[in-house]
């Protein structure tokens, strides 16, 4: 979940911090959201749940770091 988040990407089409999580909790994220998540996101939506790791972050690559985004607007 670290890794995730650190290397986590923004969306400026929506707005929104997308990151890619392997993950096996019914419902996904449930521990995650329980311990972190909730404290900073205030939705949190899952788009695919079959997705290759490696391959969900190729296809965000071309996004901007989220906490890159969130320096700049400091």
């Amino acid at each position: 979940m670290t890794r995730a988040l650190e290397q986590a990407r923004f969306d400026p089409e929506t707005g929104e911090a997308v990151w890619i999580e392997e993950d096996y909790c019914s419902p996904p994220l449930a521990m995650e959201r329980a311990e972190v998540l909730d404290d900073y996101f205030k939705e949190i939506t899952i788009v695919e749940k079959d997705v290759d790791e490696a391959d969900g972050w190729q296809q965000i690559d071309d996004l901007s770091r989220l906490w890159d985004q969130i320096l700049d607007e400091a």
